[in-house]
């Protein structure tokens, strides 16, 4: 499993420890991801994501997974992301 965002796309970054006589070490800052299940209206289920905390409050800003999957560009979105925005937008195509 990648250490990577579904929504905003955070994934680990590189850098250094320093210690105080200025000695550098490399290092890893990981993304801080979290298995989240989200409710999706237009299925009527819950959906498993991996999210970054930050993802999971734009998700909430937005209005939900169906609002934030309809009004987002299908370029921006990750695989799994983009299978999940043409099933919601079959059924709400289906129910309108």
């Amino acid at each position: 499993m990648s250490k990577k965002c579904a929504v905003t796309g955070k994934t680990v970054m590189t850098g250094n420890n320093v210690s105080h006589a200025k000695n550098r070490t490399r290092r890893r800052f990981l993304p801080n991801l979290q298995n989240v299940s989200i409710m999706s209206e237009a299925l009527g289920k819950m959906v498993r994501l991996r999210l970054s905390t930050s993802g999971i409050r734009t998700l909430t800003h937005k209005g939900g997974l169906d609002a934030f999957l309809m009004k987002a560009s299908v370029s921006t979105l990750d695989k799994k992301l983009r299978d999940l925005k043409r099933r919601v937008a079959k059924e709400k195509a289906k129910k309108a």
